[in-house]
């Protein structure tokens, strides 16, 4: 009897804190958009309709000219070259620094379970630092770089380096401990150094989440440069600043379609590699 009418009481037993959650949400939004003063109605009168229609028209046909198409594609290496230097430069700084930080190599974690007061004092720096690195974004470092070395793209491959450097160690350091940790064990218990546990112990099995995150953050330096052209730091950030300036909407249309096919052809490596280290 109780069992037929469990079965035809159609109330779902999770809906009253679903709605709870969700007038919560909404509570605690709504002062955010009184505060930003958001107001969507404003994007379908007819005056801003028109407005932005007679916008979108200036960026059709895009500019497919010989002469823009050489700049385009010596700005789109530059924005290349500009994302990989820096991610190159910030992995020098990461890796040690997630090493540093990360707890899985501890022998004193080995040996008694948790790790030493002192080697946690030891880590505090290196945390420190990371926080550091990836507090300030990488348009501020832009900004200060344009004007320590000038206008370029020096200034864009120092500014990634500073703030990838401090993202990469962080997440790295905490990818090394959760994985398993019994192969590094047993190499440490083994007497084997710190660096081949590492090398032998927990790359191998975090070497598919390592590579997915650093292409990650590359198709982010990417995106990066493009905004720090904005600054002076060159590529295709630069050209679609001046074509901006010069209301020149088809050049502008075709730098976005050439971003886009950047961004795509990085999901696809990305992919690739996954399967690849699968």
């Amino acid at each position: 009897m109780h069992l037929s009418r469990a079965k035809a009481d159609p109330r779902d037993p999770a809906a009253l804190p679903r709605l709870l959650l969700t007038v919560l949400a909404i509570v605690l939004l709504w002062p955010g958009l009184v505060l930003t003063e958001f107001k969507p109605a404003t994007l379908v009168e007819s005056r801003n309709l028109d407005v932005f229609a007679r916008f979108l028209a200036g960026f059709w046909p895009p500019d497919l000219s010989s002469d823009f198409l050489r700049l385009l594609g010596r700005a789109t290496l530059e924005t290349l070259a500009m994302a990989t230097a820096g991610l190159a430069l910030a992995l020098l700084l990461a890796v040690p620094l997630s090493l540093l930080c990360s707890r899985a190599l501890s022998v004193s974690a080995l040996l008694t379970g948790r790790p030493a007061w002192l080697a946690d004092m030891l880590r505090y720096p290196a945390r420190l630092l990371l926080i550091l690195l990836r507090s300030i974004p990488e348009i501020v470092w832009a900004l200060l770089f344009v004007r320590a070395v000038g206008l370029g793209p020096t200034a864009g491959v120092l500014a990634i380096a500073i703030t990838y450097s401090g993202m990469l160690g962080k997440v790295y350091a905490e990818i090394y401990e959760s994985v398993d940790q019994r192969p590094a064990r047993a190499l440490l218990q083994a007497g084997s150094s710190r660096l081949a546990a590492f090398c032998y112990g927990i790359l191998p099995t975090a070497a598919q989440e390592l590579t997915s995150y650093t292409l990650y953050r590359w198709e982010c330096a990417v995106r990066a440069s493009v905004i720090m052209g904005f600054v002076g730091a060159g590529g295709l950030g630069q050209m679609i600043d001046l074509s901006i300036r010069m209301f020149a909407g088809g050049e502008v249309v075709t730098i976005l379609l050439t971003f886009l096919l950047l961004v795509l052809a990085a999901d696809q490596l990305s992919s690739l590699l996954r399967r690849r280290l699968a």
